[in-house]
């Protein structure tokens, strides 16, 4: 019963029925009443931990991919994001288009709701079985170990879908600013989309045809400092279920690390531009060409961190499986089944974030 009455709200727009999480503390708030004691929920386990300095490759960099160039369709350019694709599942973009302007905006208005009253930022609560809305997600147990981090999480595409009672409107500007960096986020991702068809030996538009138009979600990051980052996570290893996914982070402060050949690594920022990386959605359907990587956020003891994570996803109902242009030649046989997406990502919100273990279930040879 429970199923259909979420298929149901699924149907309707209202983004209801992708996952429940248990209601957490703001870390923010644990430390503005205390900013020397890490509460033991939120350490982890020793195997878990970030390594600070040692065992951390801080002389390998993600690739770099000029978007104006990729945009043109420059063959050098699109063999580099092959590459990018192939070999890391990270890259970062510059000169993708997205204004300076609008980017610093949007830095500006996610400080400014995250530097509201608790109070304030409670009206915008996430509610039962919602996954928008300012908590967290991936909470499933009451003794599972906590990231340190707060986020709130918004659906900005299609505008139909956006239910703007999560969205802090008294706040000014807010409405605005995130509507105009999700625009121009959207042609980025139309632009990577196109590209990714090409590469996986389809027309530029066969994606968009096979997947419908693109869909956004926009989760904004706060990650306060800690006088332990030794200690805990930002947030915990984990892929995206996404095609893929166009982070915006702060300039000065490393923060992202990314699985990299069984090796953490540290993403520097570039300025003004973009990390990409692909998704599960794009692992399934390259039939594992393309992987999704592991990821995870670290904190540190002297400046908060804050970064903007897009996501972009089919629609719920359409199915995903290896196209049949990836399963020729070296990519035969088939490595995972077909499956709707709504169901793919319903599966992944009933787990805590526990690096690529909610992948396994759609993998043929798990079964």
């Amino acid at each position: 019963m429970e199923l259909n009455v979420e298929k149901e709200s699924v149907q309707r727009g209202e983004r209801l029925g992708w996952g429940k999480s248990f209601l957490v503390p703001s870390v923010q708030e644990i430390v503005r009443n205390d900013s020397q004691s890490v509460p033991e929920r939120y350490i982890q386990e020793q195997k878990d931990r970030p390594l600070i300095s040692e065992n951390l490759l801080a002389s390998l960099e993600i690739p770099v991919i000029d978007f104006s160039l990729l945009a043109k369709g420059d063959e050098d350019e699109i063999q580099k994001l092959d590459l990018a694709c192939k070999e890391w599942g990270f890259f970062q973009i510059i000169n993708h288009g997205v204004r300076e302007e609008v980017l610093n905006k949007m830095k500006a208005s996610v400080a400014a709701f995250f530097e509201l009253p608790l109070e304030e930022k409670n009206k915008y609560a996430k509610a039962a079985n919602e996954i928008q809305g300012y908590g967290q997600n991936f909470v499933v147990s009451e003794d599972q170990k906590l990231d340190w981090s707060d986020m709130i999480y918004l659906i900005t595409v299609p505008p139909e879908n956006r239910n703007f009672k999560f969205w802090p409107l008294t706040l000014p500007g807010f409405k605005e600013t995130v509507e105009a960096y999700s625009s121009e986020v959207q042609k980025v991702a139309e632009e990577m989309y196109g590209n990714l068809s090409l590469l996986m030996g389809i027309d530029r538009d066969g994606l968009k045809k096979l997947q419908g138009e693109l869909k956004q979600g926009i989760r904004m990051n706060y990650y306060p400092v800690c006088s332990r980052p030794d200690l805990v996570l930002g947030i915990s290893s984990h892929s995206d279920g996404s095609l893929f996914t166009l982070l915006l982070q702060d300039d000065d402060i490393t923060g992202l690390q990314i699985k990299h050949k069984e090796t953490w690594i540290g993403v520097k920022p570039i300025p003004n531009s973009l990390v990409v990386n692909i998704g599960d959605a794009t692992e399934i359907l390259s039939n594992g060409k393309y992987k999704s990587i592991e990821h995870r956020a670290c904190t540190n003891e002297k400046k908060p961190r804050m970064s903007v994570a897009t996501f972009v996803f089919p629609d719920d109902e359409v199915e995903i499986g290896p196209l049949e242009s990836m399963m020729n030649g070296s990519y035969l046989p088939r490595l995972y089944r077909n499956i709707k997406y709504v169901d793919y990502i319903r599966q992944k919100f009933r787990r805590k974030m526990e690096g690529k273990a909610h992948t396994d279930f759609v993998k043929l040879e798990s079964k």
